[in-house]
């Protein structure tokens, strides 16, 4: 149940991806455009967790939950019925604002039960089981596509945010009550303050954030360098995407047996720096697609987005766990920072990419060596 709370974002965008290209063609806008909604879901998902964040730690984890799949499912609706890439942004990031909700709390409801190295092999668990969702979510786009067109899409999202509802009546409430916290706005802007003032906290998060950026910039320029620049078709597009899920699960695998033994800060310096050398490696094979069309090819892109992608999952779970271990009274505060923190970077990486697009595959790839090598970075000066 967690790991379907957890899946809210990935079934939100990844589900979309294959009709990117058929929406920017319907409603007449460029590449540019059309990822403008998606540059409006990162940021309202990313900066409503600190909102939910702190109602969580004040009311419990399973009544704002609820109230945020409600105003999901209404703006699902906005977004099938919506006739224009205006009103299609907004009802995305009313969409956004209410699926914050479920992944922020969701990581609280572990920091709640476990602690910090059995939370992090819990997170790892979990994203094995939410993996199904990104390698789900774009097959099943791409296959609404084939029938329907595709505002069908925004439907069937609607049905996932039902079912977790219904899931999610049946679960027990993990924050004790004489542990909520009984603190006005102000303080809670505080405990804001003293997160961000705090190194470590700020090593986690930013570490985090750099490989959320790496995946964003991949979410939003794979569905045009795939489709559009190597011609594959739409309904193939989520066995590529798969693939790379397909690595990110093994790799959590790994890291759940490991992190009871090794520890969550050595793997996550050792992932830190797998995706540095991954993201440099893949910025190059873009420029040398770049400079001499077809010297990399659709699989040298694909096997440098392939490594890249799997060792986040030596990052997630990691960073998530050693950023709440130290703040377990404010656990939902902490982990709606980390997760705006996360979005607000795929927002603007994302932006990036349809900004410099110019329709191969290097600025992509050149975004994600950036991030990577920016994660790597924050790891080795913040975390101690």
């Amino acid at each position: 149940m967690l790991a379907m709370l957890m899946s809210f974002g990935s079934m939100s965008v990844d589900m979309y991806l294959p009709a990117m290209p058929q929406i920017a063609r319907d409603l007449g806008v460029t590449q540019a455009g059309v990822e403008s909604s998606l540059t409006a879901f990162f940021l309202a998902f990313g900066l409503c967790q600190l909102f939910w964040g702190p109602m969580g730690d004040r009311f419990g984890r399973r009544g704002p939950i609820l109230v945020g799949i409600l105003l999901y499912l209404a703006g699902s609706a906005g977004c099938a019925a919506a006739q224009n890439i205006a009103t299609l942004s907004l009802c995305r990031a009313i969409q956004a604002a209410g699926a914050g909700a479920a992944p922020v709390l969701a990581r609280a409801m572990v920091r709640d039960v476990f602690d910090r190295d059995r939370a992090a092999s819990v997170f790892s668990m979990m994203m094995l089981v939410m993996g199904i969702a990104p390698m789900a979510a774009p097959l099943l786009g791409g296959q609404v596509l084939a029938y329907l067109d595709w505002r069908a899409i925004f439907w069937v999202q609607a049905g996932f945010g039902l079912v977790a509802m219904v899931g999610l009546i049946s679960q027990p409430e993990t924050l004790n009550p004489a542990l909520r916290a009984r603190s006005n706005g102000l303080a809670q802007l505080r405990s804001y303050g003293q997160l961000m003032i705090s190194g470590r906290f700020l090593g986690y998060a930013l570490t985090s954030a750099m490989i959320y950026g790496g995946m964003f910039a991949y979410i939003a320029g794979t569905p045009f360098v795939y489709i559009d620049y190597f011609h594959v078709p739409a309904r193939l597009y989520g066995l590529l995407f798969g693939l790379n899920i397909v690595g990110m699960i093994i790799v959590n695998m790994i890291n759940s047996r490991l992190v009871l033994r090794l520890g969550t800060d050595r793997l996550l310096a050792w992932g830190a720096a797998c995706i540095a050398l991954f993201g440099i490696g893949l910025a190059a094979v873009g420029w040398f697609e770049a400079s001499w069309s077809g010297a990399a090819g659709l699989w040298g892109i694909v096997a440098g987005l392939f490594l890249f992608m799997a060792f986040t999952g030596l990052i997630g779970a990691n960073a998530t766990a050693g950023a709440l271990a130290s703040y377990p009274h404010m656990a939902g505060t902490a982990s709606a920072l980390m997760g705006s923190t996360q979005f607000v970077t795929g927002a603007v990486v994302g932006t990036l990419v349809g900004w410099l697009a110019d329709g191969t595959p290097w600025p992509m790839a050149a975004i994600i060596g950036g991030v990577g090598v920016l994660g790597f970075i924050f790891n080795r000066l913040l975390i101690r």
